[in-house]
């Protein structure tokens, strides 16, 4: 809650209820603060917002006020988190002015590419499975936040709003589908995973790709074509996932070579090293 006591905007109730339920019991620090730190990112916790006191939130994430403390402090190197002592204080959101790209990679680095392909069959069957039953249950009316999510989407202008667009599709095609269970997995599956899309969603041509299968989605749910709709949505799933695969397999990005330097006789050479060294 802000500190003048309102919720923070734009966060589905339901997708920060999940921000706040407990934790895997592996590695619990470092769980913490990729929850949090992701919820802050993918915008579930506003800037600005106050954090519960530290022994409400550590029992609602279910590890120990010393395991909060720690992760907090990394919160707080991270910049995403302020914390203020004496009347009136507690820990705050702080939203970080772009998205922390070397931070995101560091949390993608700790994936095996095994287990991102895993959580993209997750992921797939999941959303599949949501628009085969929105195709079959839902009706018309229910289709206009999946159109206006659309358009929101191709009118961002930044990737972490995108990321948060992306998911909020495929919760709201959940929701479509009138299932409380695939609507509660595909929120826990965008906290879960929903920041790393900030790394692959800033391609032109793919954005515009993502787009119309949205659109091919939704055009297919209103058709009733169930198969044609779980297709689709598994499709977007899967070519996100293979994404971020490939980004994780590639090699970092190496240093520049020393450019060639050219003499007076037009020749080039490569930069001479230091007086007195020996090249390799």
């Amino acid at each position: 809650m802000r500190p003048d006591g309102r919720q923070g905007a734009g966060a589905p109730g339901s997708a920060r209820r999940t921000v706040f339920t407990p934790v895997d019991t592996r590695a619990r620090v470092d769980a913490v603060v990729r929850r949090l730190g992701d919820a802050i990112e993918l915008g579930l916790l506003a800037d600005g917002e106050q954090l519960p006191g530290e022994t409400e939130l550590a029992a609602q994430l279910g590890v120990s006020t010393v395991t909060l403390r720690e992760a907090l402090m990394a919160l707080r190197q991270q910049g995403l988190v302020t914390t203020r002592r004496g009347r009136g204080g507690g820990s705050f959101v702080t939203l970080p002015e772009g998205p922390p790209e070397d931070r995101l990679r560091a949390r993608l680095a700790d994936w095996s590419t095994e287990e991102l392909r895993d959580l993209g069959d997750h992921w797939a069957a999941v959303s599949g499975a949501a628009a085969l039953l929105a195709a079959r249950r839902t009706q018309p009316g229910d289709l206009r936040p999946l159109a206006r999510t659309v358009d929101e989407f191709t009118a961002a202008e930044d990737s972490a709003a995108r990321s948060r667009l992306y998911g909020r599709f495929h919760v709201e095609l959940a929701a479509a589908a009138q299932s409380a269970r695939l609507t509660r997995e595909e929120i826990a599956l965008q906290t879960e995973l929903g920041a790393l899309l900030v790394l692959v969603l800033d391609d032109t041509a793919y954005l515009e790709c993502v787009a119309d299968r949205h659109r091919s989605v939704i055009s297919a749910v209103q058709d009733e074509a169930d198969e044609r709709a779980r297709e689709l949505a598994e499709q977007c799933v899967r070519e996100s996932l293979g994404r971020l695969v490939a980004l994780r397999l590639a090699p970092p990005a190496r240093a520049p070579e020393p450019r060639p330097e050219e003499d007076t006789d037009g020749q080039e050479h490569r930069a001479r090293p230091p007086h007195g060294g020996r090249r390799p």
